[in-house]
């Protein structure tokens, strides 16, 4: 697989909550972008950045020689790439795709598969992070793939990842996320239910979040979510209807393992009460509403 040619543009598909900063990160470096996005009004903001927009995802695959897609789903990703017909092949050949978002690992190590079987080249490169991060070129990629195409994609995500980490071949990055996944849900929803413990005890929360700021367990999730649940701010920043994506994929990549999994099973079944409560456009932080409930039932 060649490396992109002087002025070839770099393709970039799903201009969702993630992939649009991420986009406008590589536009602000000056990577040539041409991108696509299935809804068009999103790609208003990446044609006033000075990104190309593309009027289908074919255009994006026959101008560019990478492609970096950041995608809902494998079905999404699948449709995008036309894949089970013979389009598909006509795509990929002699392209490299990147994929960043979340998907299951046997999915992308069917999808390697079929894009090698095609000619083509395929990277996994999902990332740890949410909206903020994004915005500031903060998140952490991990890679898996052949050596040499993880050292060609490398330097395209330093405009939006402080680090890159080489996992080894494919499908480790997604197991990696998953991991990081289960860590940060697991965190999520503990600090949500201390906030709930320190508010019903009558606290300051203001003050417990100061005492959290200054203590051994600060991390940059804790101080934004801290203060996201302090504020009672709810705007997205990783949304619970994507933290429950999250949470089935390692769920089911735990059974497949025969890997128990108890703290995953009781931030999954909070998480599910919490969309059941029509939260599922709100910030991961709205998992307290569930915990809110839980306690109105014992009173």
């Amino acid at each position: 697989m060649a490396q992109n040619s002087t002025g070839t543009p770099i393709g970039f598909i799903g201009l969702g909550t993630m992939g649009e900063p991420m986009a406008r990160r590589m536009v602000k470096a000056g990577i040539p972008l041409l991108v696509w996005n299935r809804s068009p009004s999103k790609c208003g903001v990446l044609a006033d950045a000075g990104a190309a927009v593309a009027r289908d995802p074919a255009e994006v695959f026959g101008k560019c020689e990478t492609v970096i897609s950041m995608l809902v789903d494998g079905a999404a990703l699948d449709a995008v790439l036309s894949r089970g017909h013979p389009a598909f092949g006509e795509k990929v050949e002699g392209r490299r795709l990147v994929n960043m978002a979340t998907t299951a690992p046997t999915y992308s190590r069917a999808l390697e598969r079929d894009i090698h079987a095609a000619g083509g080249a395929y990277v996994e490169a999902p990332v740890s992070g949410s909206r903020k991060p994004a915005e500031a070129g903060e998140l952490v990629a991990m890679l898996a793939g052949r050596p040499e195409e993880v050292a060609t994609v490398r330097p395209l995500l330093t405009p939006m990842c402080r680090n890159a980490i080489a996992c080894g071949p494919v499908p480790n990055a997604l197991y990696m996320k998953l991991a990081v996944n289960l860590f940060l849900t697991a965190i999520v929803t503990g600090l949500a239910e201390s906030t709930h413990f320190a508010a019903r005890h009558g606290l300051d929360l203001a003050q417990f979040v100061a005492v959290l700021d200054a203590g051994p367990l600060a991390s940059d999730v804790s101080r934004v979510k801290a203060k996201k649940l302090l504020d009672q701010d709810f705007a997205v920043q990783a949304s619970i209807t994507n933290v429950m994506e999250n949470v089935r994929l390692i769920f089911e990549a735990a059974r497949q393992a025969e890997i128990a999994s108890p703290l995953l099973d009781t931030c999954h079944a909070l998480f599910q009460e919490s969309h059941a409560l029509g939260l599922g456009d709100t910030d991961m932080v709205g998992v307290i509403r569930a915990i809110e409930q839980r306690t109105a039932a014992l009173t």
